[in-house]
């Protein structure tokens, strides 16, 4: 077993069975997430034939990074190695203002569910591969361990000469919106995110975490009925079946009309806003036509609309449309009365688009062994 997949719940049961007191179990798990230790021996209040006991039972993973991209106060986009030696990446995003109506020090953090993705986005570089295999639920959790580990460690080096301490934490928002397609790995994404909004984990609330889908209508509607107020995003980038079938093959199974069936489904039970992700394509959705079928949407879901230039990915033929058109359909958007916002640039120039640097760097890989 991993202990980075476990609950307080789980681990307590556990401990009770070898006759541990009650309380240990948050003690293991403070280490583990406020502590963020990567080794059974730094668990010093423990005592060392618990920790024995512990290192025989459950595996402390964590991940390894392969790169890192961009500045420490801009957007920044991690590659980690896992295990097996695939690669997943994570972004972390200041917050703008305009996007986020929060104070710029918050940061959001985009993690990743799949090895790939199976759903083949004709736009993204998560697919180009295929789909390799589901994350575990330490996987995802560990991600948001690896990034506060790396801030926590950069703060330490640059305040040496002042002592000052790390801040507890960085990571204030998630959205899950990196690699893969996150409902169609549920069981693993929801027992993760538990972890993460857990009093004794991560602590992030679940008005501060966002999932993202393409349109899997079934696990949106089981979505809908799970008691945690997670916030729901649309990856549309169509409003109308004729649009998003050229860029999104999950339409042809599950169309606009039954996915919008399923929002509304989503919204009478959890009483929340959705975000729909439009990312801007030239010459693909960026018409001003399609403005009036997605603002219609919109209006029907009491939607807001995030319009999002497209990052370019090597090897596809897609093109990012001019700033001047990005302004006029965020213009047409605003006319029509919605609420809608366009994303100034976070990270285009790293390769932030889900997949990249982790296509890129695979493919240095390979030629370097040939």
């Amino acid at each position: 077993m991993v202990i980075k997949s476990q609950t307080l719940e789980e681990l307590s049961a556990v401990l009770a069975g070898w006759g541990e007191p009650a309380y240990r179990a948050g003690q293991v798990l403070a280490w583990i997430y406020a502590q963020r230790v990567t080794q059974w021996e730094a668990m010093t209040n423990l005592p060392r034939t618990l920790r024995e006991k512990l290192a025989a039972q459950f595996k402390l993973t964590s991940l390894e990074l392969a790169r890192v991209q961009g500045a420490k106060d801009t957007t920044r986009k991690f590659l980690w190695r896992l295990a097996d030696g695939s690669f997943v990446e994570s972004v972390l995003i200041p917050a703008n203002p305009a996007l986020y109506g929060e104070a710029s020090d918050r940061h959001t953090l985009c993690v990743s569910t799949q090895v790939g993705c199976a759903y083949g986005c004709r736009f993204c570089a998560s697919g180009l591969e295929g789909w390799k295999r589901n994350l575990g639920t330490e996987e995802i959790v560990d991600q948001l361990l690896a990034v506060e580990r790396h801030a926590a460690a950069e703060s330490r080096s640059a305040n040496a000469a002042t002592g000052e301490p790390p801040p507890e934490k960085v990571v204030s928002n998630l959205v899950i919106m990196g690699m893969g397609e996150p409902l169609a790995n549920y069981d693993n994404l929801l027992k993760a995110l538990r972890i993460i909004n857990a009093p004794w984990g991560g602590g992030i609330g679940a008005r501060k975490i966002t999932i993202s889908t393409s349109g899997l209508v079934p696990q949106i509607r089981k979505l809908a009925d799970d008691p945690l107020q997670f916030r729901l995003a649309i990856s549309l980038h169509g409003a109308t079946n004729a649009t998003r079938e050229k860029i999104m093959p999950v339409n042809r199974k599950y169309p606009i009309e039954q996915l919008v069936e399923a929002c509304e489904y989503y919204q009478r039970q959890k009483g929340r806003m959705i975000t729909f992700e439009y990312i801007l394509i030239s010459g693909v959705n960026d018409a001003l036509t399609e403005t009036a079928p997605l603002a219609a949407l919109a209006k029907r879901l009491h939607a807001k609309i995030n319009l999002i230039p497209y990052n370019l990915v090597e090897g596809l033929p897609w093109q990012r449309p001019t700033e001047a058109q990005c302004e006029a359909f965020l213009a047409a958007l605003e006319k029509q009365r919605v609420p809608c916002t366009l994303r100034r640039e976070k990270g285009h120039d790293i390769d932030a688009a889900c997949g990249q640097l982790r296509l890129r760097t695979k493919r240095e890989l390979a030629a370097r062994s040939r």
